[in-house]
């Protein structure tokens, strides 16, 4: 409470009523499968198209190195086509996979170690380019003699650092050096100058320079570029630090077999055994040992990298590996993100695979996982076997695999449906919402479908949960079912499961402000107001059965929730109860015939 101390008026803000709430998103896809290139580890990576996706985990993949595996990028490219914005993916790969190698050579040992940032032989593409760069350069104006040896007083000492490596020059000659202590433009440096260096004209013909580098990492089209890097590991601008954002390569430097940078090798990597600074030029910096008379440019290529025995790919890979925050892989990295709501693994079919999917959503509970049936499976039995593994709320059953142009091959393929259906999910969230059932949406970019099932198959396959996609004259390919692969009636609908999924994971996001509050009437009213406006918009929204928001749902906190045990012991408790629709998955017209009445 506010202090009052002096005679004024007093203007004070204060929440009486509760807190809008904002729904969470239902409609960001994760993807988990194999790609060209990218991170095999860690968060997964974000993209908003298909082109964001081609640049991070490149493009299609060959059926002969591939096999099965290699539908992820077409899962992603139909995911954008049918209404999809947002997804999250995660890539796997064989556990032989290796990383290509570049070495920027110091005579007899490298100097820079340059990997691939990840596994694949798209990195024996790169290639690095390096030149000479200087961040700082002055002049000598009087060398000076003190009690711990000589110095040297430059005109400007700014961009000078303990570590870096200096070239001296006097138009003639260049001599190398390196720096042991700058302050206040004057330099203390390892070797002495057995030369006249000092020059005191406006316009100096003896200067001495830092020697850092550029370098450039190519990739096809793309290219990062990093100025004026150092292998002095006290500045700013230390290479290993200066590159760790590098999406193509990581960057470390190696000193030879001693691994201290010391003695022979100094704390830089550069050779600094021999004659001194003014002999035969061993005090030379590393990038420009291999160029013949100081050449401009170093190119750097790579090699070693491979993809691995891909068809060798167990349920492992996908399952994924929890190493801890930042380490995850396969399925397990979606740990790590909270803003998935849709999950699948492309084309997988393994039962070991999609029941490990199934499990993580069950245990979020805040994710709906789209499953993908064998596409050998075309007789009903067959079907049958696959779906009978599952009894789940928490996902759906998507058959048969749908027949799309493959601009790799230049010729029509068939490809799994879950990533099309996941972006008709999206398509229908953001156009109908989310208590729509995604279902009687046309499947776009699809040409035809691998088998074609009929009513009569169908009327065996959707009481057990399986959503087959079905081909109608002149109404185009569509997805014919919106049943979950559970034996409970309560949740047997897709958008059932879905809309509670958005309505629990809403409250926890908004309610939030209420840890800590005081557990009183107050908060309870509170609470209950914010939550019966977010509800009665819902229910005005279609969201919700019922002619007034009474028979749409209720919302009880208070005595009748909580005991006093509760309250003691921080314990707010809220009911809420509300009413879904059910999709009119059959339309029936009963029709009779009315004859004529005597007159």
């Amino acid at each position: 409470m506010a202090e009052y101390l002096s005679p004024g008026v007093y203007v004070e803000e204060f929440d009486s009523g509760g807190k809008p709430m904002e729904g969470v998103g239902t409609s960001t896809a994760g993807f988990i499968g194999m790609a060209e290139r990218g991170p095999v580890e860690g968060p997964p990576r974000l993209v908003t198209n298909f082109a964001d996706f081609k640049r991070i985990y490149g493009g299609y993949l060959s059926a002969d190195e591939y096999g099965d595996y290699r539908f992820l990028s077409y899962a992603v490219e139909h995911f954008f086509i049918n209404g999809g914005a947002r997804a999250f993916i995660a890539r796997v790969a064989p556990g032989d996979a290796a990383c290509a190698k570049g070495a920027l050579p110091n005579r007899e040992h490298p100097v820079l170690v340059m990997t691939a940032r990840n596994p694949g032989m798209w990195g024996n593409r790169l290639k690095v380019v390096i030149s000479s760069s200087s961040k700082a350069k002055t002049q000598i104006v009087e060398v000076l003699e003190t009690s711990t040896g000589r110095c040297y007083a430059v005109k400007n000492g700014a961009g000078f650092w303990a570590g870096d490596v200096v070239e001296f020059s006097d138009g003639e000659q260049s001599v190398y050096n390196r720096i042991v202590k700058s302050e206040d433009n004057i330099i203390f440096f390892e070797k002495e100058f057995d030369m006249d260096v000092t020059d005191r004209q406006l316009l100096p013909e003896k200067v001495i320079t830092t020697c850092e580098f550029n370098m450039e990492v190519r990739f096809e089209d793309i290219v990062e570029r990093y100025d004026n890097l150092s292998f002095n590991i006290n500045t700013a601008n230390f290479v290993e630090k200066n590159t760790a954002k590098s999406d193509l390569i990581s960057v470390a430097i190696q000193y030879g077999n001693a691994g201290s940078g010391t003695a022979g090798e100094g704390g830089d990597g550069s050779d600094v055994s021999g004659e001194g600074a003014g002999g035969t030029g061993k005090f030379i910096p590393p990038f420009k040992q291999l160029a013949d008379g100081g050449a401009a440019l170093v190119s750097v290529d790579f090699e070693g990298g491979s993809n691995g025995n891909a068809l060798g790919m167990t349920a492992t890979e996908f399952i994924g590996v929890d190493n801890g925050a930042g380490r995850r892989t396969g399925i397990q990295a979606f740990v790590d993100n909270d803003v998935v709501s849709i999950i699948a693994v492309p084309g997988i079919t393994d039962s070991n695979v999609q029941l490990s999917l199934v499990s993580h959503c069950e245990n979020l509970a805040s994710r709906f996982a789209v499953l993908d049936i064998p596409r050998e499976s075309r007789k009903v039995q067959d079907i049958l076997s696959h779906r009978n593994i599952f009894d789940t709320t928490y996902a759906a059953l998507y058959h048969p695999w749908l027949t799309v142009f493959d601009p790799l091959d230049k010729r029509n393929i068939s490809i799994p449906p879950s990533g099309s259906v996941m972006g008709i999910y999206a398509r229908s969230d953001n156009t109908r919402g989310v208590h729509k059932a995604p279902a009687n949406e046309v499947v776009r970019g699809c040409v035809g479908l691998d088998v074609q099932f009929d009513k009569g198959e169908q009327d065996i396959l959707n009481p057990k949960g399986v959503n087959l996609i079905r081909a109608f004259p002149g109404q185009g390919i569509r997805v014919w079912g919106a049943r979950t692969a559970s034996s409970d009636g309560n949740w047997k609908y897709i958008n059932v499961r879905r809309l509670f999924i958005f309505i629990e994971e809403t409250i926890k996001a908004n309610t939030d402000w209420a840890v800590f509050e005081p557990n009183d009437e107050v908060l309870w009213v509170r609470v209950q107001r914010t939550i019966e406006v977010f509800l009665t918009n819902l229910w005005r929204g279609g969201s919700l059965v019922g002619t007034s928001p009474d028979q749409a749902f209720f919302v009880n906190i208070g005595r009748a929730t909580m005991s006093q045990d509760d309250i003691d012991n921080g314990r707010l408790i809220c009911i809420i109860g509300v009413a879904p629709v059910k999709p009119a998955e059959f339309v029936i017209f009963r029709i009779t015939q009315k004859t004529r009445e005597v007159q």
